[in-house]
């Protein structure tokens, strides 16, 4: 070990003992993308935020250490015959972190919350299914609050009313914009009730400390039904999007685990570290949003051109180390609720055949050698792995006459420009599957998706057979529908799919219970640590 290391090891272990972890305490120092925008459940949109949320919040169903889903507030649920109603029972014992009752009202008024317009709530549409929920939600059809399809029968039963059959709404209640707030919090302490001061959870753990840029420490919760069987005392969420630093810090001992690895590494951490490497299928999309609401990136010739002149195999294979897969379709292949995806026609092409092509088709968009010079801006969120990729990229471009700069923010700032309608011509995004359904993935692109279709693309013809699929309750029917809608999303390449991700991650040996699986979840209850 060298001098480096061993300075950071010290100060680590100072910084450890400045935050009061007990030597009695059993405490997982756990490596996370980045800090969190929000600790609000209804408003949060991240997967970073996930891994927090998760461990702080219980929804009605949950994922067991496997990924599998499992009941989690709720002890039971009986589903009606034609598929539309849900009766939960409220699991006994249940209680909120400062000993409060979890009852079914938390969540009436939770579901409520998040379609309340005025949260504010970006990523509500996943809940869309529940009755009247998009109604509410966009202020439309004379809806309000009390019209939606949830109601605590008593304080031990919910019941959920969908609009139509929804064969994965049970896999939708684990996501984070299911879990409940605690509403006397909230009512009390407005938008501060996400403070460490103010946080009550029903969760395995509670916020005991947020320090932005640094790390943000959860304590166990007493008070959760399931607290005997957790056996981690702290959990240190430490923000690494310097990934280099982070796998230093996990060689150091700093760290029981990491959520990212840097991919330039990959084949030397396999060395070093042997099977604490991690690297397993996952299901999500590395891709690049074009913004098609302005010239001339409005021109689908422009967007097929730059997507048909990058090489996935060698971004893949040599930036990725082979961590991650070439993607030539936007939903990844082994979905569940569907078949193949639409590849792009000209996925077997030669990568110089696909290079003619692209120049042919920025020629007739009036770019090139003698036209007007096409200069592309790539705004991506800074980490070593997509420095690397969007820097492959424009060289790639380069060689069809596209002249691209870039600009890099961290996460927060970057997926907020996003979010919030800033302005960019080609932008870095992904997106981790929150339940295996293609609706899950083409649901972005929607035209009223405001919060997640970054590339403001709107095409009628799309929007109408999204539609259709929501009314389809045959599963093979409703599959070809949304095959036909995927494969207008491959023609016009909104969204350009450049990999296909994969789990990597820094394991510990120490660390037990880690199971790895395509979801990337692993609860800190279901864990623990070896001496």
């Amino acid at each position: 070990m060298n001098a480096w290391f061993k300075r950071a090891g010290i100060a680590a272990i100072a910084s450890l003992a400045l935050m009061g972890a007990s030597a009695a305490q059993v405490t997982y120092n756990r490596g996370n993308d980045a800090d969190p925008e929000t600790l609000d459940p209804q408003k949060t949109s991240t997967v970073y935020e996930d891994h927090i949320l998760r461990d702080m919040y219980e929804g009605l169903m949950i994922y067991d250490a496997a990924a599998k889903v499992v009941p989690g507030a709720a002890s039971a649920v009986q589903v009606s015959e034609d598929g539309k109603v849900y009766r939960f029972t409220m699991r006994e014992g249940a209680k909120w972190s400062n000993g409060d009752a979890v009852k079914a009202g938390d969540f009436v008024f939770s579901l409520r919350r998040i379609m309340n317009p005025a949260t504010g709530a970006k990523y509500a549409n996943i809940l869309y299914p529940i009755l009247n929920a998009e109604k509410i939600n966009k202020n439309t059809g004379g809806a309000k609050l009390e019209d939606l399809g949830v109601k605590a029968i008593d304080d031990k039963t919910l019941e959920i009313t969908l609009e139509r059959p929804t064969p994965y709404f049970l896999e939708l209640l684990t996501h984070g914009t299911g879990y409940p707030v605690h509403p006397a919090s909230v009512e009390k302490h407005g938008a501060n009730f996400t403070r460490p001061e103010n946080k009550v959870t029903n969760g395995a753990y509670t916020l005991r400390e947020w320090v932005p840029n640094s790390h943000l420490r959860l304590v166990k919760n007493p008070h959760f039904h399931d607290a005997a069987n957790v056996k981690i005392d702290v959990v240190n969420y430490y923000p690494n999007k310097d990934l280099g630093a982070a796998a230093r810090r996990f060689m150091a001992g700093e760290l029981h685990s990491t959520s990212d690895m840097p991919a330039d590494q990959v084949k030397f951490l396999r060395e070093r570290l042997g099977d604490q490497v991690k690297i397993s299928q996952r299901l999500g999309t590395w891709y690049l949003p074009v913004n098609t609401s302005k010239a001339p990136f409005n021109d689908a010739r422009v967007r097929q051109a730059l997507s048909m002149a990058i090489d996935r195999e060698f971004i893949a294979e040599t930036i990725w180390n082979g961590a991650f897969l070439p993607a030539y379709s936007f939903v990844p292949p082994g979905i569940g609720n569907y078949g193949e995806p639409a590849f792009a026609d000209w996925k077997e092409m030669s990568p110089i055949d696909r290079e003619e092509r692209a120049k042919a088709l920025l020629k007739e968009a009036g770019y090139g050698p003698g036209l007007k010079p096409l200069k592309v801006e790539i705004r991506y969120n800074t980490t070593d792995n997509n420095r690397n990729t969007v820097v492959a990229i424009g060289d790639m471009w380069k060689q069809i006459g596209v002249e691209t700069s870039f600009i890099n923010t961290d996460a927060k700032t970057h997926f907020a420009h996003l979010r919030d309608g800033g302005d960019f011509d080609v932008a870095r995004a992904g997106w981790i599957g929150d339940y295996s359904d293609p609706q899950n993935f083409l649901f972005l692109l929607l035209s009223d998706n405001k919060g997640f279709n970054y590339a403001r693309y709107q095409n009628p013809q799309f929007d109408e057979l999204m539609r259709k699929a929501d009314q389809e309750t045959d599963l093979r029917k409703r599959a070809a529908v949304l095959l036909e809608a995927e494969k207008i999303v491959t023609r016009d390449q909104p969204y350009i799919p450049i990999l296909y991700y994969a789990n990597n991650n820094l394991v510990s040996n120490k660390l037990e219970g880690w199971v790895e699986n395509v979801r990337g979840t692993h609860p800190t209850r279901f864990m623990s640590i070896k001496p």
